[in-house]
């Protein structure tokens, strides 16, 4: 074993707190060790190209069959990712801010990223998801969450420099535990002695859906849904963060850590169809016209009237 090895096994026993409730016994706590283990340890066998390796034609290619109605997100994405991923030498981490409705695609999008680089996808113990709720749930105990953050951070991170690391939930976020993860956003930093360059930080957030939501409406009452781009938030977006609305986010912005912005639009009728079709065809099931029909149509869409965008599709 070595002493990279060794040195993540202290991370994950200290660690191991925040991923189970305060008042859970030895044997569930152990339980969840295991599983840390597990995935740590038996996932992947090492940080090299046999287990790492990116496909940007794969990426590419499931950006345009299995994302849907995210013209905006997926050209940035795209780009982003793989020119970090082409960069032997990055200056800084990548980091993608993605914003947008519940149910549009953040973490399915983040999947789709996972997929195209570790060998193993999104179950590659290079992998690892964050959400607030579930692992950072209660107040009085920030600074612990904080602390246990930052050792499994660096732990990985000395593991592997190609680690993904996704937190679902920024919004939801304490502002001191955010402020726990900067040091690992910067090019290099001294008090984290270890370089993360060549990491991906993924923030999933829900903050800005109602200015995205509603430019979004306003082009399509305009009949110029596809005319949205991104630009066409950045004013809005960049007044809500100084005015706090997007609190987290505008704490990395005063840093200039805030890394690339991607909005997620709300899904139209068509787009929940030709979900439905690739989720029937995963699963190798026969389409049925009627029944796919039938499943976009119960679904909640607003305005009342209009019924231009779903509420939510993607889980």
């Amino acid at each position: 074993m070595t002493a990279a090895h060794v040195s993540l096994i202290l991370h994950l026993i200290l660690t191991v707190s925040v991923l189970v409730d305060m008042s859970s016994s030895i044997t569930e706590t152990a339980g969840v060790f295991g599983r840390l283990w597990q995935k740590t340890f038996k996932s992947d066998k090492s940080c090299n190209s046999k287990w790492i390796s990116f496909n940007a034609q794969g990426l590419r290619a499931d950006l345009e069959s299995k994302l849907f109605g995210q013209h905006i997100a997926s050209p940035i994405i795209l780009k982003a990712v793989t020119g970090f991923m082409n960069d032997d030498k990055p200056e800084k981490p990548l980091v993608l801010s993605l914003h947008g409705p519940t149910g549009t695609g953040k973490n399915f999008v983040s999947k789709l990223i996972a997929d195209n680089i570790y060998k193993k996808g999104s179950g590659s113990s290079f992998v690892h998801v964050f959400a607030s709720q579930l692992h950072f749930p209660h107040l009085s105990q920030v600074d612990s969450y904080k602390l246990h953050l930052q050792q499994w951070i660096k732990g990985n991170g000395t593991s592997c420099e190609r680690s993904m690391l996704i937190f679902d939930g920024m919004d939801q976020m304490r502002p001191r535990l955010i402020d726990g993860i900067v040091p690992y956003l910067k090019d290099y930093n001294k008090l984290v002695e270890v370089s993360y360059k060549k990491a991906i930080f993924i923030f999933l957030s829900n903050a800005g859906w109602g200015i995205i939501t509603k430019t979004a409406l306003n082009f399509w009452k305009e009949g110029r849904h596809q005319e949205f781009e991104r630009k066409n938030l950045e004013i809005e977006i960049s007044e809500a963060v100084l005015n706090n609305d997007v609190f987290w986010y505008s704490s990395l912005i005063k840093k200039n850590l805030g890394g690339i912005f991607v909005p997620f639009l709300p899904l139209q009728y068509q787009h929940v169809v030709q979900c439905a079709e690739a989720a029937m065809k995963n699963r190798g099931l026969q389409l049925d016209w009627d029944e796919v029909d039938k499943m976009a149509s119960d679904l909640d869409y607003f305005p009342k009237f209009e019924k231009a965008f779903s509420l939510k599709f993607y889980t």
